[in-house]
């Protein structure tokens, strides 16, 4: 596995130059995209703007609070008590030429402003044709949540800037254009007691979703199957709060050899969401609570029914093993529970009677370097344009708007255009 810290340190890592010659290079504005099909995006990030912290932390804090400053080489980066983090937009690169792009940018004007201005972010959904997106963290807070709980060993420290994220992202982000950005919560991983109530809280106040590590124990948290989560995964179950298992949020990207080149790494990072989704069906949380709601974000889909085939196969050997003794299969429970993200999977389509074509989302990825911003129209219309009418409308929007509670306006379902 490689650290995403790591990757985010290494500068190196791709073949976009550094130092001083970096080239930032923005691309012409791109014409609006022709609104074929309605499309909720399951899994987009947000790069946390400079002032995300400012008027939320208690005053006693505000010093050690994350703050943005500009470093002696003309970078800027966040600072949390005391603890200089990488940089601040983490492959944050739509709009900028490929032979550019790598695990920075290490400026805020280095993005496209749509990266961290929630009006210029709608505008470049509507030039991509994406109603409505679920959002989740960039390198600060990282996908789980986790850094602004370990970098720090003050506990009020971090839990004000664990509610000060959420309390930005409901009401600076997701609060000016409630139809469109979904809210989705980092929680709280020191207690999960505490993380329970945060989850009830937060239900109450809008929140549709969780983003949780794929494998906690990877975090230097106890694992899935230690018991320790049982309260956060109840309070999950009980208010329908979606647990999204973001690829890297277990700190780590599965790779092979040390000195394997950086395409190996590329190229194996949906691989992580295989070991999650065996990991969290076999810790039998899924079977605990049956209405847990689990989707494993920009995780692909072409692996799914290899997946599927293999638990059929291992039915012959439960005894053998001793751990399933459900009358449900793994198979059955994971076509149940488990939600599946497309980045650009053309020949998995073929399969979604086998996956489950009530569990299969879209996503755009941006605005990292996966996504298909602003081309996401032209891709959906390319990979299942082909299928009938009721699969496509529910791959495109009716699954994620079931899955994340977030109705659309019949006058938008009768016409995408006019958002």
């Amino acid at each position: 596995m490689r650290s995403i810290d790591d990757l985010a340190k290494d500068l190196s890592f791709t073949q976009a130059s550094t130092g001083e010659d970096r080239s930032v290079t923005f691309l012409p504005e791109p014409t609006p995209a022709p609104r074929r099909h309605l499309i909720i995006s399951a899994d987009d990030h947000v790069v946390e703007p400079p002032d995300t912290f400012e008027g939320r932390i208690p005053a006693h804090l505000v010093d050690r609070a994350p703050r943005v400053v500009d470093t002696d080489d003309g970078r800027q980066t966040w600072v949390y008590d005391g603890t200089e983090l990488p940089n601040v937009g983490f492959n944050a690169v739509v709009g900028r030429p490929v032979s550019e792009y790598g695990f920075e940018p290490t400026r805020f004007d280095e993005m496209r402003r749509g990266a961290w201005d929630i009006d210029a972010r709608i505008a470049d959904m509507d030039v991509n044709g994406v109603y409505a997106s679920v959002n989740f963290p960039s390198f600060l807070p990282g996908f789980a949540g986790q850094r602004l709980q370990t970098v720090t060993n003050d506990r009020e420290l971090a839990m004000a800037s664990v509610r000060a994220w959420n309390d930005w992202h409901l009401e600076a982000w997701a609060g000016p254009y409630p139809d469109r950005i979904i809210p989705c919560q980092i929680p709280w991983l020191l207690d999960p007691e505490v993380a329970a109530d945060m989850i009830r809280e937060n239900a109450d106040r809008g929140f549709k979703a969780v983003t949780f590590s794929e494998a906690p124990d990877k975090l230097g948290f106890p694992s899935l199957h230690s018991g320790h989560w049982e309260p956060f995964l109840q309070a999950c179950a009980e208010t329908e709060t979606v647990i999204n298992l973001h690829i890297g949020s277990a700190g780590a990207s599965p790779s092979t050899s040390d000195d394997a080149p950086p395409d190996v790494v590329g190229v194996l990072f949906f691989a992580y969401a295989i070991y999650a989704a065996v990991d969290w069906l076999y810790s039998l949380a899924p079977v605990r609570h049956p209405d847990l709601k689990i989707c494993l974000s920009e995780g692909g889909i072409g692996w799914v029914a290899g997946l599927i085939d293999r638990l059929d196969h291992m039915l012959g050997y439960h005894d053998m093993y001793g751990t399933w003794t459900e009358e449900l299969t793994p198979s059955e429970v994971f076509r149940r529970n488990f939600y599946f993200c497309a980045v650009e999977d053309p020949s998995a389509f073929v399969q979604r009677e086998r996956i489950g074509v009530d569990h299969i989302l879209l996503e755009s990825d941006y605005p990292h370097c996966d996504s298909t911003w602003p081309r996401t129209q032209e891709v959906v219309e390319h990979e299942i344009g082909w299928l009938p009418e009721a699969d496509r409308r529910r791959i495109t929007w009716e699954n994620a708007a079931e899955l994340y509670r977030h109705p659309v306006p019949e006058s938008v379902v009768a016409d995408p255009e006019s958002w």
